[in-house]
């Protein structure tokens, strides 16, 4: 499925290859995996629009959800009633998978922008556990790529300076794009500056005033809420932190 850069928010939806899902049907060796996917596993679609909730904390685990276009926040409650957003997440990535421990889900989801996504059953990776062993082994890596999400998202809050934690956040991103096949360079930012310094734990006017910076240097370009790194390298000097940029299609 060919794909354009992602200019507007309705991006066009990431094919089964590059999603999440697709991880899990790996060890299966299926020939035709979209038709199976579609067909067998994925119980339903649905789409969310701005600001609805896909799950709130506390309810039943039913689903792990797995992004076909748009964008969602998850988010805890604190006991007083403040608000943590825990990620951000984009086209072809699962959201929900903390939940199987407890049964329920530990925090809220909301969609950022109009959002696809497709849901799957806790039955369906039961089922797929039960006839083919190595899906555990598969899940056992998701739950390691997010255990080492959150170790560096520990090192972020506890070690790095404001502009360090911009810059490395946005790298973050243009490595998530890259690996869905989407452009490194070009993205759309549809989370609100209030809710990027809520996430890396600054103001949200440190967060405008370093974005003001970064364009004023040449590092990168905003037009609203799209956004094109012009300078990889400087970036990651920021950050301080090496960047390979992933093979992507597109520029």
């Amino acid at each position: 499925m060919s794909r354009q850069t992602i200019q507007e928010s309705n991006c066009v939806a990431i094919s089964c290859q590059n999603c999440g899902l697709y991880q899990l049907c790996l060890p299966m060796g299926l020939d035709s995996v979209d038709t199976v996917l579609l067909d067998r596993y994925v119980k339903r679609k649905r789409l969310f629009k701005r600001g609805q909730v896909l799950y709130r904390a506390g309810e039943e685990f039913t689903f792990v959800f797995a992004i076909r276009s748009g964008s969602i926040k998850t988010h805890i409650s604190t006991n007083d009633g403040r608000l943590q957003i825990t990620g951000f997440h984009i086209p072809g990535e699962l959201i929900g998978l903390n939940a199987i421990d407890e049964k329920r889900y530990n925090g809220e989801a909301t969609a950022l922008e109009t959002t696809s996504v497709c849901e799957i059953s806790l039955d369906c990776f039961e089922e797929l556990a039960r006839q083919v062993p190595s899906v555990h082994y598969q899940m056992l890596r998701m739950m390691s790529k997010e255990i080492k999400h959150n170790q560096g998202l520990m090192l972020l809050l506890g070690k790095k300076k404001a502009e360090e934690r911009l810059a490395t956040y946005l790298l973050s991103l243009s490595r998530r794009f890259a690996m869905r096949n989407y452009s490194p360079t070009q993205f759309n930012l549809s989370m609100s500056r209030g809710d990027i310094g809520n996430y890396l734990g600054i103001a949200e006017e440190t967060v405008c005033r370093i974005f003001t910076r970064f364009q004023e240097e040449g590092v990168i370009v905003t037009d609203r809420r799209h956004i094109i790194l012009k300078d990889i390298e400087r970036l990651s000097a920021i950050a301080r932190e090496p960047y390979p940029i992933p093979h992507s299609k597109q520029q």
